[in-house]
């Protein structure tokens, strides 16, 4: 059930109350990034190159594949080894993602199939290039405001992920999921504002092609995220099955359709840019406190991970000793 721009009662927004919310939600997310080793802002030694590669914001998806290709270049010689920065673990998932929207905008050869297995394609095609396109454009955004050392115009859910860049302590997997954590739960909302401003806001139903990238992060989803889990990662998924596919399914959707919300919610305040800054800047916060608690959890996780798949292959050893033994 979505929220209606129809018939909408006048918005009152607390703004003091906002404000205070967004420092209390800070100061705890601080308390708990505390442990963390030092970071430096920018992307050193390529600052120069990612400034280049960011120059210009992009105006078709084919721009912004083109800017993250280059991004992906970059991250990839960063510290702390070549192909392991963790956010370029995150940045090559999401040029997947892009890759398979810019099909569906082409509406060529890309297979997605509704629940009566009818083929699903773009119906409008505009509506869906022009949201990637400002979605794409508020992560470039960020990535420059974190080189340039901007620390006031770089989203607090963002620093989460990319002042730990050579972390190799944070797995690959939760890096991915810290950036689609601030994609989805801070920029998205921004992002479909930005389009309905160019495009004109929509019905009261979300957009079916909004709809359609949830089934493009369904088909992928798999592959993505077994392509960065480590190995205990991997054994638990094979346990896991279809199980756990089903769950990461319903999280999408559910994080999708509350952005969607959230933009509604935020819609008319855009006539109030202080109002709307403090509602982002909450927002932004909250989403912050969260990629924390994911790497709080991570942390746990995978010492146990750790543990356990250590127990099964000492296991594995003695058993096969065993075979060996009898034979």
């Amino acid at each position: 059930m979505t929220t209606s721009f129809v018939d909408q009662e006048p918005v009152r927004f607390d703004r003091a109350r906002a404000r205070s919310s967004a420092e209390t939600l800070r100061a705890r997310r601080l308390d708990m990034a505390e442990p963390a080793e030092p970071f430096v802002r920018g992307w050193a030694p390529l600052q120069s190159a990612m400034t280049d590669a960011l120059r210009h914001p992009p105006t078709s998806i084919a721009e912004v594949l083109s800017i993250q290709v280059t991004v992906q270049a970059i991250l990839d010689q960063l510290p702390p080894s070549p192909a392991n920065n963790r956010v370029a673990a995150f940045n090559k998932l999401y040029t997947t993602i892009t890759r398979e929207v810019d099909v569906a905008v082409q509406n060529t050869s890309l297979d997605l199939r509704d629940d009566q297995n009818r083929r699903v394609t773009a119906t409008e095609p505009e509506f869906l290039e022009q949201l990637d396109v400002e979605f794409a454009k508020l992560y470039f955004a960020a990535l420059d405001s974190w080189n340039r050392d901007q620390d006031d115009l770089c989203p607090d859910v963002w620093e989460v992920l990319f002042r730990r860049a050579g972390d190799l302590d944070l797995s690959a997997l939760v890096a991915a999921v810290l950036g689609v954590n601030a994609h989805i739960n801070h920029d998205l909302s921004l992002a479909l504002i930005e389009t309905w401003k160019k495009l004109g806001p929509p019905p009261d139903r979300i957009h079916p092609d909004y709809l359609l990238v949830n089934k493009i992060f369904y088909r992928e989803i798999k592959p993505l995220r077994r392509g960065f889990s480590d190995d205990w990662q991997m054994d638990l998924d094979r346990l896991a099955g279809p199980i756990d596919d089903w769950s990461q399914r319903i999280l999408v959707k559910v994080t999708r359709a509350r952005a969607w919300d959230q933009a509604v919610k935020l819609w008319p305040l855009v006539d109030d840019p202080d109002d709307f800054e403090q509602a982002r800047r909450l927002m932004d916060r909250a989403a912050s406190l969260l990629g924390e608690w994911l790497i709080f959890t991570d942390d746990i996780v995978t010492a146990t991970g750790d543990l356990v798949t250590g127990g099964w292959h000492r296991l594995k050893h003695l058993l096969d000793d065993g075979d060996g033994a009898d034979r």
